[in-house]
């Protein structure tokens, strides 16, 4: 059981990070902000993929008109990205984002991060400090020798002083570099400092393939020390796929059980059936079940039912049938083109204890 860091919560929209309240997901609108109609449709799909929370660019003036939109078509709350211009913050504000992602060292004077403090406080709208490898202000980067993560740390703890100082405590934390070791070390010294939540994310992680690994690595790695109230996995990739590797990440370490668990065999020279295609079919038609189950595709009719004991429901090939068993007693054999209809029969009639 992972014991979680102690977190003050804040809430975007209905939504509450931190605290004993589930991680939650995240992901980000990659379309053109003037096209409304694209990043509504995109949006909707990410609620539809299980996505918890949005966030939107807001680069210009023109985009402020994206926030709106978006809450009159979902009901994950909507997060403005603000950089440089402060009056963008504020005009999101008014127009009803749940949250801000700001760098209160980019948009200028103490007078400026004052001015979001003051609009957010008024519509208890949290405010997330974004901090990453290449944001650090050059005096840190000069004590520490580089992007460092005490140096990383050290200046979101600054930004959150800032934030402090004019009464302002609603704050989330993200300290991201693209090298792995490097932020989990940024938020385990996070977490020694504050008891803000914390954003999760590896930044510029890479493509579908490799920023999954990465992600999960340095994710994982924090997750299963208990850090981390929110999650984005940063991919050069639609953000569907973004908000479905969140949603497994947490699924294996653990923290979601509000869905199928699918475990299943490495193939060796024992296999006397293509477990490589079950698998992924039985993947694939598990995708919008919602029951707490575990499930097992295993591919030798010996030792399968063994093996994978502790799932509730599962198969196990042999020569051109398998083995469909129960918490490791086997129930019946099917023939091969039944397989994965059998299994999902089953899985139908499954009701968790």
């Amino acid at each position: 059981m992972i014991q979680r860091r102690k977190s003050r919560p804040v809430k975007a929209g209905a939504l509450a990070i931190g605290g004993d309240f589930p991680v939650t997901v995240q992901s980000m609108l990659n379309r053109n902000p003037r096209d409304i109609e694209a990043n509504v449709r995109q949006a909707a799909e990410l609620e539809a993929a299980g996505c918890d929370i949005v966030r939107v660019a807001v680069p210009d003036r023109e985009a402020v008109k994206l926030i709106p939109a978006l809450k009159a078509a979902v009901n994950m709350p909507v997060v403005a990205d603000i950089h440089f211009d402060y009056r963008l913050a504020l005009e999101s504000v008014a127009a009803g984002a749940d949250k801000i992602r700001v760098n209160p060292g980019n948009i200028g004077g103490e007078d400026r991060v004052k001015a979001v403090a003051d609009a957010c406080r008024a519509k208890n709208i949290p405010i997330r400090i974004g901090v990453n490898s290449g944001s650090v202000e050059k005096c840190l980067l000069e004590k520490y020798g580089g992007p460092t993560p005490r140096a990383m740390a050290e200046s979101a703890m600054n930004h959150a002083r800032l934030l402090e100082k004019y009464d302002f405590e609603d704050i989330v934390l993200s300290l991201k570099s693209s090298d792995v070791a490097s932020t989990v070390e940024a938020y385990e010294t996070a977490a020694e400092l504050c008891d803000y939540p914390l954003h999760l994310g590896v930044t510029e992680a890479g493509t579908a393939r490799m920023g999954l690994i990465k992600s999960s690595a340095g994710i994982g790695a924090l997750l299963l020390r208990g850090i981390g109230d929110t999650i984005r996995v940063s991919l050069t990739d639609e953000p569907v796929r973004e908000a479905a590797a969140g949603l497994n990440i947490l699924k294996a370490v653990g923290l979601r059980t509000d869905s199928p668990v699918l475990v299943s065999c490495p193939t060796c020279g024992r296999t006397r059936i293509d477990i490589i295609s079950l698998a992924g079919e039985v993947e694939k038609r598990l995708a919008g079940c919602k029951k707490k189950i575990k499930v097992a595709v295993m591919g030798c009719a010996v030792n399968g039912p063994g093996e994978a004991r502790e799932a509730d429901i599962g198969i196990a090939g042999g020569d051109g049938c398998a083995l469909l068993f129960k918490k490791g007693e086997i129930i019946r054999k099917v023939p091969e083109e039944d397989i994965v209809d059998e299994l999902m029969k089953e899985i139908e009639r499954f009701e968790a204890p």
